[in-house]
């Protein structure tokens, strides 16, 4: 197995092979809960225009995604996995619009196959992923931006688990963030750091035109 490491959307387009796209804050940990609340598949979207449009003539649609961190007008929520965590999806199809890791996965135009990265599903990932010969670890960060942090560290701890280490489970202090805004509160940062609370991996298949993850427990 070969696995190299790539950052942000220029990473998402260079990347080969089975390619996981992570974005730790927020993106994909909200797929994995909405998963977890019982959503059937999260499709994803780079423009939120596409999602509205879908809702429009499909108003079951659950919509959740962001613009520069910020809820989306007609969106049925955040980014933000706390306002998630309560909720019944049972049944639901999600549509997610989001700044990094949504975009990372429509410019992945190179990968053989796509699979979501986040820690809540970290080792069953990693486990959705033996066999694979080359895998692409692609750290999405803020859009635009040079702060890929909390994904880069995620991509460390499942290259590890890949090359059969055992490393312990990463930590990321929140200390020094002293202001939450309203559209990121804290809670979504505590939840985002719960390393294997779920045990599904989410590969994506494309569909009708669309990217959709669904859950493939491991």
């Amino acid at each position: 197995m070969t696995v190299q490491r790539l950052s942000g959307i220029e990473g998402a387009r260079e990347a080969v092979g089975t390619t996981v796209i992570i974005d730790v804050f927020r993106a994909f940990t909200t797929a994995a809960f909405c998963v977890a609340a019982g959503a059937r598949e999260v499709a994803l979207v780079a423009d939120h225009t596409h999602a509205l449009a879908l809702k429009a003539n499909d108003p079951d649609l659950f919509l959740t995604g962001e613009i520069g961190g910020r809820p989306i007008p007609g969106f049925d929520t955040g980014n933000s996995p706390s306002r998630i965590v309560d909720l019944d999806l049972r049944g639901r199809r999600v549509l997610q619009r989001t700044s990094a890791g949504t975009q990372g996965v429509a410019a992945a135009a190179g990968a053989t196959e796509i699979v979501l990265g986040s820690l809540v599903i970290a080792s069953a990932t990693v486990r959705y992923l033996r066999g694979r010969d080359a895998i692409s670890l692609v750290a999405m960060g803020t859009a635009g931006g040079d702060d890929h942090a909390e994904d880069e560290i995620c991509a460390a701890y499942l290259e590890q688990l890949l090359l059969g280490a055992a490393p312990a489970a990463p930590t990321i202090s929140l200390a020094a963030a002293e202001v939450w805004p309203d559209w990121f509160p804290r809670r979504d940062a505590e939840l985002a750091l719960e390393v294997d609370r779920f045990r599904f991996a989410l590969p994506v298949t494309r569909e009708d035109g669309l990217l959709i993850a669904r859950p493939v427990f491991v």
